[in-house]
């Protein structure tokens, strides 16, 4: 059953952060677009780097080894288009804290 987790502070998250955050036995790439928060696997299907520590530009987050690059709002891959997704996350702030459900 899904659980919500913790992450940050949302004050200490602006819009065009990103970072990972480990949350029980997997990674989790969080990105905030425009003050829209994201939650995708932070682990790129390719080589298993991680997502978030590639570059975001709007809701494409590229892995930085071999730039698969993917939706963080769902998940699904960008380019190439043929990759499978990886999974996204929902995300929610209570008491100014983010949280995410995995």
């Amino acid at each position: 059953m899904p659980q919500r987790h913790p992450l940050i502070a949302l004050a200490d998250f602006p819009p065009g952060a990103k970072r990972a955050f480990k949350v029980g036995d997997r990674r989790v790439a969080l990105c905030n677009v425009e003050g829209k928060l994201h939650a995708i696997d932070d682990v790129c299907p390719h080589a298993g780097a991680s997502m978030a520590a590639g570059p975001l530009r709007g809701t494409t987050l590229t892995c930085p080894l071999h730039a698969i690059a993917f939706d963080v709002t769902n998940g699904a891959a960008v380019c190439p288009k043929n990759m499978d997704p990886v999974q996204s996350f929902p995300v929610f702030v209570n008491a100014g804290q983010v949280e995410v459900e995995v």
